[in-house]
């Protein structure tokens, strides 16, 4: 079991914050680091402490989670030979961010000549499932090191292997196919049905329990015909999983027509300004397309 010391954190954004804060709720020392610092000093009154730079966090932690947001900001703050070199050796460094497959396994190699332990780790669930403890934790690497942080990683949902380092990344892209044409899809059936004359909000109530139903329709479906589109998961950054998607497919030699017009839509969602909204006001889009009020 791993120690309830020295757990560190690098970035502290929308998913950051709470499973910084559920760990240190749950007995654990945690320290932290991230870019713009006032966002971290706000865990301070859960008891968090705040690191001065990643090297330090590093030096003074054995398991290091990363939630930054993309493959350079991992690469240029964790998987930089100043950092690496300051980790303490046999540290774990759990990988949370979604990256492809190929960059994981790059980051697994440089940690290994530093004599540290990684894990491919993606999450989904959302900010939601973050301050619950109910996310979808996809691992890949040995089973004996995700069997080791199991104890740890139960304070933030369920913990399922797929595989060797580089599968978690692949599981999650999965995710993120149907997340996002999921969403597109619930964005045409409102858009249709208050064409047509119905009311989306009851349309959506009579789904509900139906063969339709899903925590999509339940959560984000709620939020499009509230039209509530306060960020949660950044359109942008669903755009970065669906391209990341569709250049994985050609790479591996397959036609994946849906991914491919869901991805064209983002694309056309963020060059239309509304990249920061959260992924659900892809509603806005099909709205665009039509020529109806948004």
């Amino acid at each position: 079991m791993i120690s309830k010391q020295r757990i560190g954190l690098v970035g502290t954004g929308l998913m950051g914050q709470p499973v910084a804060r559920r760990l240190a709720a749950a007995g654990y020392a945690v320290a932290v680091w991230n870019r713009s610092e006032h966002k971290a000093r706000e865990l301070e009154k859960y008891g968090v402490t705040i690191a001065t730079s990643p090297a330090r966090l590093v030096a003074e932690t054995e398991v290091i989670i990363c939630l930054l947001s993309d493959a350079e900001a991992c690469n240029e703050v964790l998987f930089n030979e100043s950092t690496l070199k300051a980790a303490t050796q046999n540290s774990i460094i759990i990988m949370m961010s979604t990256l492809s497959p190929e960059i994981v396994i790059e980051q697994q190699e440089k940690a290994s000549r530093k004599q540290l332990t990684y894990i491919d780790m993606p999450v989904s669930g959302g900010t939601h499932g973050a301050e619950n403890g109910t996310l979808s934790l996809m691992a890949g690497g040995k089973i004996e090191h995700i069997d080791a942080l199991r104890p740890l990683l139960s304070h933030l949902g369920k913990v399922t292997r797929v595989g060797e380092v580089g599968a978690g990344q692949l599981t999650k892209l999965a995710n993120q196919i149907i997340v996002a044409g999921t969403l597109s899809l619930l964005s045409e059936a409102f858009t249709l049905a208050q064409k047509g004359g119905a009311d989306p909000v009851q349309v959506r109530e009579a789904l509900l329990g139906g063969l339709a139903d899903s925590t999509l329709l339940q959560q984000q479906g709620e939020r499009m015909v509230e039209q509530d589109f306060t960020a949660r998961g950044p359109a942008k950054w669903q755009l970065k999983d669906t391209r990341s998607t569709v250049a994985l497919a050609q790479q591996l030699g397959l036609n994946l027509p849906v991914t491919e017009t869901v991805n064209t839509l983002f694309s056309q969602m963020i060059e239309a300004g509304d990249g920061e909204l959260d992924h659900c006001a892809i509603i806005r889009q099909i709205k665009r397309l039509n020529k109806l009020a948004i």
